[in-house]
């Protein structure tokens, strides 16, 4: 009797343990989201060379030494300013020469026409035959011509003199000048190079993937790029992609790009090295917040939220990685619920309470 009395206590400890456990086990809330689809935006980084929109070498048309140079290295110069001018005794005598040759041969014709009108008269009256006339007229022609060639040679050699004088194409600064007064200078030779820096180029290359997604967004804004200097500072001026190459390196697979930029304080400079910034959109990309994610040996994880309030654990492939978010490729649809936070306190299969919010309040 006593024995059956102590099981009949035992069993309702049980059971009123078994009650009272269910009735104070309790499910936690957790924030729960569906991804969202939109175009993404986001932007790569390319190694850029600056170059001047206007630059040119400098270099003399003539040979000679130089006589004076009128600038110094770094110098603001405007067009049709004097640089340098080469010794010019040499191209002046020249020039008398022509000049002389020049006279010489307008007096030549100026008797010959004399002599050609004179025989004329004569031929009229039948004085002379017709074919005395003929070999004046030849004379004539070909002293016309001397006078011609004279006239090309006296151009010539006032060319050349002022070839001895080099001026400023276009407004500018003045580079490197690698030989001074004295030096003597070879027809080609460099004497400087003007740099025109109000506006510059930035050339840089893409793969033909990034160039194919480029072409495809379509997008005014991917035109409006950005510069990263050299110390990693992002320059105070954006620049417009205004050219493409018309065909990809075959060595490198790359297609080459130029931006203008503005550069009205003067710190690009011809040669520099920077990056740049390229924008780009990604269409239709699903979205989900780096926090709903989670990683078991290099593969990527999200917790799904089935019908039953229960989560499920799910690998995913990710296609980009942004700012916050990770562009899913594959593994998740805009349809199902993902644990928005605490991944870490959580486990797979576990009953939770789910509480739906928007991705963009959840973010904020």
């Amino acid at each position: 009797m006593k024995m059956t009395q102590l099981l009949c206590i035992f069993v309702c400890i049980i059971t009123a343990s078994c009650t009272y456990k269910k009735e104070t086990e309790t499910v936690d809330t957790h924030k729960v989201i569906y991804p969202v689809v939109e175009d993404a935006k986001y932007s790569s980084k390319y190694v850029a060379q600056i170059q001047s929109v206007n630059y040119v070498e400098i270099r003399s048309r003539i040979r000679g030494y130089i006589e004076k140079i009128y600038v110094d290295e770094g110098q603001p110069v405007k067009k049709g300013q004097l640089l340098f001018a080469l010794l010019s005794t040499v191209f002046e005598i020249e020039l008398q020469k022509a000049n002389a040759a020049y006279r010489n041969a307008l007096a030549d014709l100026k008797v010959a026409k004399v002599e050609l009108e004179n025989v004329t008269v004569l031929v009229e009256k039948n004085i002379v035959s017709k074919s005395e006339l003929h070999v004046i007229q030849a004379k004539v022609d070909a002293l016309r011509a001397s006078v011609e060639q004279a006239m090309a040679n006296k151009e010539q050699e006032a060319l050349h003199l002022s070839f001895s004088k080099i001026r400023a194409p276009y407004d500018g600064f003045i580079n490197r000048i690698p030989n001074k007064v004295g030096s003597l200078i070879a027809e080609g030779d460099i004497l400087t190079s003007l740099s025109d820096n109000r506006e510059v180029f930035a050339y840089f290359n893409l793969s033909e993937v990034d160039y194919l997604n480029y072409i495809a967004s379509g997008e005014q804004e991917a035109n409006i790029v950005s510069f990263e200097l050299a110390n990693g500072v992002l320059y105070g001026y954006e620049g417009t992609i205004e050219m493409i190459e018309s065909e990809f390196d075959g060595s490198t697979g790359n297609i080459a790009f130029r931006a203008r930029f503005p550069n009205p304080d003067g710190l690009l400079k011809q040669g520099a090295n920077g990056k740049v910034i390229v924008n780009k959109i990604l269409k239709h990309a699903l979205l989900i917040p780096q926090k709903s994610t989670f990683e078991i040996q290099d593969q990527l994880y999200v917790y799904v939220v089935n019908q039953d309030s229960v989560l499920e654990q799910r690998n995913i492939v990710y296609k980009m990685r942004l700012p916050n978010f990770y562009v899913v490729e594959s593994g998740l649809s805009k349809d199902e619920q993902i644990l928005f936070e605490g991944v870490e306190n959580v486990m797979n299969g576990d009953k939770v309470h789910p509480v739906q919010v928007d991705m963009a309040n959840a973010m904020l």
